[in-house]
């Protein structure tokens, strides 16, 4: 049922990649968990922290349609 409204894709991974940072150094610089950065980096997030998204936001100077992805469904 879930999958008849598409999803997000967070593309922390690339992102970071582009910007030369590896999980550690990103969770030092966001002030985050490492587990955090990697639970992002491989999409394995049931709920979306704004704060979050604006740490991340502002250590990749990205904006938030660089950073996640509307997939929609195949149903469509």
């Amino acid at each position: 049922m879930d999958e008849d409204y598409g999803r997000l894709e967070i593309r922390l991974a690339e992102l970071m990649e582009e910007k030369g940072l590896n999980r550690y150094k990103l969770s030092l610089k966001a002030a985050m968990n490492w587990n955090q950065v990697n639970n992002y980096c491989t999409n394995n997030i049931s709920r979306l922290d704004t704060f979050v998204l604006c740490k991340l936001c502002t250590v990749l100077e990205c904006d938030i349609h660089d950073l996640l992805v509307f997939i929609p469904s195949d149903k469509s």
